[in-house]
Formats: structure tokens, sequence, C-alpha cells
């Protein structure tokens, strides 16, 4: 049963514990507030504090203001403590300012600092960062073209980063973009398209890092890559000829160093034969003739102690050498009066030589050489009598 209904609320009471009504038990009205805020009132004093009576029956919190404040404090106290202790990472690094002014570098690990008095900046000084460039600029030759850039950095000198530059990131692209277009500048169009990009990119690097030191920013530049450069899109296809024109030449020049590389050594080759060759031809040249020479002497010796043994046996040798080398032979008669007889001895070596096609030679011509042979032998002791005479 509600508590207003008639007759349900024999104490004429209100949900607050007082009674209803100004002045009279039996007149009806609205809740009394101010004493719902009192009895409010009460129970926090209870939890906080302690109170005393006053002249009208009702109690004041003794200290109650102080015990709000002291909770007040603690629970700042709290939120200041959980704001203060902060961690550093194995890979962060923070700066602490007090007042304005570096106070100190922090490391990894559990640390505290002081706000408001106090302002921390923390920094991760081991992740390489990149920033990308593009643009149009103008080569040397007065070339437009259209050059991306990527540049890896990394914070090494966290202060410096924090104090010394306002936005250290923002001067890093400036100083990127300075670079960038003084080297292109100085640079022809041919190069900035085909294999001057790897010189382009070390020259960019060292200029950029020299900026950044003379800044003071505390950034370390990396590595700086220059991609594949191009040329507007107005005059693309042009450009793609030309590329396909040097590159048709490269591939000519190296098929014409290729060649070259295979005569030459094989040329050299050769020539170092030739050489060798007629090298080996004068030794032996020399040698044959200092070998003649010594045995001429050595038989100008002999023929002094022997000359008719010496004589016969030079004839004989050069007879023999004679008859070695030539294949036909001439035999004449007695006092050169009966005619000339022909031994085919060429035919009979071929004979030999070939089993399958034999000459045939008369046996009367080959009677008569014999014969002849004979009677040579004979009258040779005549002749070296007359040629003794």
């Amino acid at each position: 049963m509600a508590w207003n209904e008639p007759g349900g609320n024999s104490n004429n009471q209100d949900p607050w514990g007082g009674r209803r009504g100004g002045g009279g038990g039996d007149k009806k009205g609205p809740p009394d507030l101010d004493e719902a805020f009192r009895k409010l009132q009460d129970s926090l004093n209870g939890m906080f504090g302690s109170g005393k009576k006053r002249g009208g029956g009702d109690s004041l919190p003794k200290g109650g203001g102080f015990g709000l404040l002291g909770v007040g404090l603690a629970v700042l106290a709290a939120i200041w403590l959980y704001s203060a202790v902060y961690v550093v990472d194995e890979q962060e690094q923070a700066v602490v300012l007090r007042f304005g002014k570096y106070y100190e570098t922090v490391g990894p690990g559990l640390n505290i600092y002081f706000p408001p008095i106090d302002r921390k900046y923390m920094e991760n000084v081991t992740r390489e960062r990149a920033y990308t460039k593009q643009g149009q600029m103008l080569t040397e030759d007065e070339n437009i073209v259209e050059v991306p850039l990527t540049v890896q950095y990394k914070i090494s000198n966290l202060q410096d980063f924090v104090l010394n530059v306002d936005q250290p990131e923002v001067s890093l692209q400036h100083a990127t973009d300075s670079a960038l277009r003084h080297v292109v500048g100085s640079t022809s169009m041919d190069k900035v398209l085909t294999e001057g990009r790897e010189q382009m990119a070390i020259e960019i690097k060292e200029r950029l890092q020299r900026f950044l030191d003379t800044y003071r920013t505390g950034i370390t530049v990396t590595q700086v890559n220059v991609q594949s450069a191009a040329a507007p899109r107005e005059v693309q296809e042009a450009f793609d000829d030309v590329i396909r024109a040097r590159e048709d030449e490269q591939r000519a020049r190296n098929q014409a160093e290729s060649y070259a590389n295979g005569v030459v050594p094989e040329a050299r080759g050769q020539a170092q034969r030739i050489i060798e060759d007629a090298n080996g031809y004068r030794d032996e040249v020399v040698s044959r003739a200092k070998g003649e020479a010594d045995r001429f002497t050595k038989l100008v010796a002999e023929y002094r102690k022997a000359p008719e043994v010496t004589r016969e046996r030079l004839y004989l040798e050069t007879m023999q050498e004679v008859y070695s080398n030539t294949s036909k032979v001439l035999v004449t008669g007695k006092d050169g009066q009966n005619n000339l007889l022909y031994l085919p001895l060429d035919k009979m070596v071929d004979g030999s030589r070939n089993a399958n096609a034999p000459v045939s030679v008369p046996a009367t011509s080959v009677n008569d050489a014999v014969n002849r042979a004979s009677d040579l032998q004979q009258q040779q002791p005549q002749l070296r009598t007359r040629e003794s005479r």
C-alpha cells in the first residue's frame, strides 16, 4: 500500500522519515526537503566526521569540511602519482624538462617525474622511419624530370630532436627537397634516367646529413633511395625511344667487345706461335751452321792426314745424297759414245708403294743397266788415276 494513501500510513510519515504537514498531525502536504537534506548531511558527517548538537537539536559536522578536503587531496594525489610514474621501453628514451629547461635524458626502465614543474618527451630512438618525396625538377641540361625519393632515418640524439628545432621532421622534409634539387640540378638528364641514380643517392645522403647536422636536429639519415625517374607524360614516348636507342647501342657495344675478346687473344696466340717458330728456326739454322763449321774443321784435319781416302769418301757421300733425292738415273757408255739409257726408278718406286699398279720394265733395259753399272765400277780406278795426274 502506498505511503500517501488514506489509512495506509498510520504514522503519517513520508519516505524520508519525517511527518507530513506543517504543524498539525492531521494536515496533509508535500514532504519536507530541508529535513531530507539534513538527514543526508548527517549521514555524510557520520562517515567523514563527528557532529555536535546545537540549539534546535540539529547536529552540525565537526571537521566535516576538512574530511572532504582530505578525501579530495588523496584522490588528487593518486591521480598525480599515476601520471607521474611512467615506463620507458628498451627502444625508447625520454627527455625531462624542469621549469622548461633540460634536466635529464632517461633510459629504459621505471621512472618518475614531477608534473606540472616537469615535462617529459618520450620517443622511439631505434625504429627507422621513412619519408617519401616526389616532384618535377630541372636537370643540368635544362630538362624536366620527375624524381621519386625515399629517405630512411632515425633519431640519434633525442635532446637535440626535442629542444633545438621546433618541428625536426618538417625541417627534414625541407632539407631533403633542397638537397634533391641541388643534386638533380647539377646532373644531366641521361644520368638521372639511367645509370646515375646510385651516385645521386650517395650525394643526396651526404648533403642532407650535412644540413641536418648544421640544424642540430638529432636525426641520422640511414639510407636514401632514388627510385626510377621518369620524364613528364607529355614527352614520355620520345624519352622511351631514346632509352631504347641507348639500350641498342649498349647491346651492340657488348657484342663488339665480346667479338674482340674472342679474336684478339686468338690473334695474339697465332703471333706468339709464329714468333716461337721463327725463334726455333733461327736456333736450328745457327746450330746447324755451327755443326757444319765444326764438321768442316774436323774434315780438313782428316783430309790432311789421308787426302785420297777423304776425297773418295766425299765423292761417294755426295753421289749418295744426290741419287737419294732423285728418282731418275742416266747411264752412259764408255767415253760417252753409246746412247743414254733411262732407268725409270720413279715408276719402280711408285710400283713398290702401290702393289695394285705394277710397272713393266723391259728385261733388256734392266740387263743393260746392270752391265753398265759393272763397267763403271771397273773404270773407277782408271778415273782416279787420271784425276791424280
